[in-house]
């Protein structure tokens, strides 16, 4: 017999040859068909390392990644701003530090510089007013102003019932986006909501950079 890794098989597993001396005999058609059905049900000898191993260890299990968490909301609660549209309109209203002159700031603020020049936009549509809020301030820098009133109205002031809300103020929130881009940025040096006298909340004094 011919021990090998896994079973044993008859030496004598020649196709052809005949029994003398040095010569072995080839299997007959049932002798093979036992041995072949022998070689089927034997066990082997010497697993390989690796594969008994396996075996023994059993099947790994693929770790399980949990879901992320997703935050809870009801349905009163206010969405956060994400920021975007509306930073121009919020840098407006800031305390930040102001870029002119700080004690004439102050004044302006106080409602205790008169404009030069004023420009109403309240009742206009959005395509109406952003051509005539440019064309204003290009020509009064042109002129040599510095202190503009630019009247955007605070909005409706009636509730809205109806099924889709409706945006209040929407000049209001546009106007300083507009002057924070060109061609009116090169140009404006300061933007900020107006005093009382001036319309307050609905309107902007807006501050121009010299004329070079």
């Amino acid at each position: 017999m011919i021990r090998t890794g896994y079973w044993s098989r008859p030496a004598n597993s020649a196709k052809h040859g005949s029994v003398g001396k040095g010569k072995t005999r080839g299997l007959r058609p049932d002798e093979l068909a036992l041995w072949q059905q022998v070689a089927r049900t034997a066990t082997p000898l010497n697993k390989p390392k690796a594969r008994q191993a396996a075996e023994e260890a059993g099947p790994v299990e693929s770790p399980v990644t949990p879901p992320a968490e997703i935050p809870k909301f009801d349905m009163a609660q206010t969405a956060r701003p994400s920021g975007g549209a509306s930073i121009a309109y919020a840098s407006a209203s800031s305390k930040a530090a102001p870029q002119m002159d700080s004690k004439k700031f102050v004044k302006m603020r106080s409602g205790k510089l008169d404009p030069d020049a004023r420009i109403d936009l309240h009742g206009m549509t959005l395509n109406q007013a952003h051509p005539a809020l440019n064309g204003f301030v290009l020509s009064s820098h042109r002129a040599g102003r510095r202190l503009l009133l630019v009247i955007t109205g605070k909005g409706k002031t009636v509730p809205d019932d109806g099924p889709i809300p409706s945006s209040r103020g929407v000049l209001r929130r546009h106007v300083p986006q507009w002057l924070r881009l060109p061609p009116l940025s090169a140009i404006v040096l300061e933007v900020t909501p107006a005093h009382i006298r001036h319309g307050g909340d609905g309107a902007y004094y807006v501050y121009l950079r010299r004329a070079r």
